[in-house]
């Protein structure tokens, strides 16, 4: 019955019984008060592509068929589903929109349990919810494997914007197929008609038929639904700015605690970690982990755990004058909350060189992930920094490049570098380590592609020039503090937050008192700072993810003191329901009727439809 016919799946293949495991009678049993039990005749849809789904379906009689359908019309089979399984992926944690179609094939009956009652199931049923979560995203994994249910991409693979918004896409684990319009027929009668001139591609096809034109991230994330519209009028108890490892840390912690957690980040989870292509000194993984696998799980965990995360929303000040305190977004919207944790982390500082913005995203990168890999395949880069990050991706970029010319500012890598990193770039024969050495020049094309790069030993003084299209930057920090400006947070000669017993005393007239500020509080009563960001901090994943867990605690510790007030007795007025672990509860008036009439609704109107035409099944 679960077969994947249709489509090349590796996951599924290899581990099938762990994405589709089957539950008991007695099991459903245990799962029915988290739902609603619902009915559909043969042929009608659960839910749809683009649209939200309206939680997981746990099938008690009948079956259905899962279906691959991208937004160029091609479709294909993926598995069907009986009695015993359940439908969903991790999106249906957060009410995302589905990636698949799933339709009767004959008279169905299932459970129906929202999302907010999933994450109850998940905190009440924990043997039935490891289970269940262990599927949902080995599932997401195998989706976003095969390009499934996310939008088709069309442009040059090569292309500095087709290359922005994959590597968008892939940083926030959606998925995407992308086609060339010099090799795909389809996509080229789409660039015909809908791009007439080179700057409006790529086109990117929703999968709702939205056609956008060279979008920017947060036009193409709007067309897909990933920013959900929250309650305006609503008090977190903890608005988290930063999903990096610091950031996402103290999501789980204050949400596993009870609190109710908001979450923003620009651009994606992860931070500089996700940057990191193997980190193998952090506790637990002998094996290593990609900072993309670990900071992923720790968004799925902190979901789980109730934590609203708002990707991409950037935030653009912090007002503290406000009660409660006032964050205002870039799309002028403001949320309010009693806490505030700055996770903004630190940035690769840039070069040196007057054009050097000329090149970014057109050979210079802050970034090795497989799609940069791609394009350096067997050809000679130059490698830029001394830390583990620039030592990571060395190893990992020693597969794709011929050579890579490996810039260290200073005497050695020993000052900066764990040593087995450093042993491991020694054994690397097409890795060379430069030292003393910084670039100095770099020429492009008149499309300002980069083409060269000239070095300099700064001891000898003598100057190499090299045809080179690909420079990867791992740098020093800058902290993401620019946004904290006349909040009057107290920052250090180098623009880290100051926290704790670090703040000068005459910096904190709002937070002076028995105690206080607390070792990771700043200088504004209720606004802590941990990973990157704060001064004094170290600059480890480990060394992050521990200050998350501390500021979780700090935060009932402000509580009690009377500092902040809970949002508790707004929640229960409104009566949306408790997104943390402690208290939690169903949420009456997220019923399955209401969620699934959206989410099997027809794509509304008003929007361009997408070119379609038979033809066979795309990969990405």
């Amino acid at each position: 019955m679960n077969s994947a016919s249709g489509l090349e799946m590796s996951t599924i293949d290899i581990r099938n019984e762990q994405m589709f495991p089957k539950l008991a009678p007695n099991e459903i049993d245990r799962l029915r008060r988290f739902g609603k039990v619902r009915h559909y005749a043969p042929g009608e849809p659960l839910f749809v592509t683009g649209n939200v789904a309206p939680g997981m379906y746990v099938l008690i009689k009948g079956s259905v068929r899962v279906t691959r359908r991208d937004p160029l019309g091609h479709s294909a089979p993926i598995v069907e589903q009986g009695p015993g399984d359940f439908v969903a992926e991790v999106g249906q944690l957060s009410g995302q929109p589905a990636f698949v179609d799933v339709h009767a094939i004959d008279d169905v009956e299932a459970l129906l349990i929202p999302p907010e009652n999933l994450r109850a199931l998940m905190i009440e049923e924990p043997e039935l919810g490891e289970r269940i979560m262990h599927a949902l995203i080995l599932r997401r994994v195998a989706l976003i494997e095969a390009g499934t249910g996310g939008p088709v991409l069309i442009g040059a693979e090569n292309s500095p914007d087709v290359i922005r918004l994959q590597g968008f896409l892939a940083r926030n684990a959606y998925p995407h197929q992308l086609l060339d319009p010099a090799q795909d027929q389809d996509a080229a009668k789409l660039v015909e008609q809908y791009a007439p001139n080179p700057s409006d591609l790529p086109l990117a096809v929703c999968p709702k038929g939205t056609i956008l034109k060279n979008p920017n991230e947060t036009e193409l994330a709007r067309a897909l639904g990933m920013v959900p519209i929250d309650e305006r009028d609503r008090t977190y108890d903890v608005a988290v700015v930063g999903a990096g490892p610091a950031g996402l840390s103290t999501a789980v912690y204050a949400a596993s605690e009870g609190l109710s957690v908001i979450v923003f980040d620009a651009r994606a989870f992860g931070g500089q970690a996700g940057a990191s292509a193997r980190i193998e000194n952090y506790l637990g993984f002998p094996a290593g982990i990609s900072g993309q696998a670990l900071t992923g799980r720790a968004y799925v965990q902190a979901q789980k755990f109730g934590a609203r995360v708002m990707i991409p929303s950037e935030v653009v000040r912090l007002d503290p004058t406000e009660t409660p305190l006032g964050l205002h977004l870039t799309d002028g919207r403001r949320v309010k909350a009693a806490t505030v944790v700055v996770a903004t982390g630190a940035r690769y500082r840039r070069l040196g060189v007057p054009n050097l913005s000329d090149f970014e995203g057109r050979g210079v990168w802050y970034w090795a992930s497989p799609i940069e890999a791609r394009l350096c395949r067997d050809e000679e880069i130059v490698l830029v920094g001394a830390g583990n990050s620039a030592g990571q991706a060395g190893v990992f970029l020693r597969s794709f490049a011929k050579k890579i010319w490996m810039l260290v500012r200073g005497p050695s890598l020993a000052e900066s570098m764990s040593q087995y990193l450093i042993d491991r770039i020694k054994a690397i024969d097409n890795i060379e380590v430069l030292t003393h050495t910084e670039i100095v020049a770099l020429y492009g094309s008149r499309e300002k592609q980069l083409e060269r790069v000239r070095w300099r030993n700064n001891v000898t003084g003598e100057e190499t020039e090299k045809p080179i299209r690909h420079v990867f930057c791992f740098i020093g920090a800058e902290p993401a503090t620019g946004w904290l400006r006349d909040s009057g947070i107290a920052l250090d000669g180098k623009n880290f937050v100051l926290t704790g017993s670090d703040v000068p005393s005459d910096a904190r007239p709002s937070n002076n008192g028995s105690g206080r500020p607390l070792p990771l509080e700043t200088s504004v009563r209720g606004v802590f700072a941990s990973g990157d960001v704060r001064s004094g901090s170290v600059k480890r994943v480990g060394a992050a993810i521990g200050e998350g867990a501390v500021v979780g605690a700090e935060l009932h510790v402000a509580r009690a003191d009377g500092a902040a007030e809970s949002s508790g007795d707004a929640q229960k007025d409104s009566g949306t329901g408790s997104v943390g672990a402690m208290g939690m509860r169903l949420n009456p008036h997220c019923t399955p009727e209401r969620a699934h009439q959206e989410a099997t609704a027809a794509p509304s109107g008003g929007v361009v439809p997408a070119y379609s035409a038979a033809g066979p099944d795309r990969g990405r």
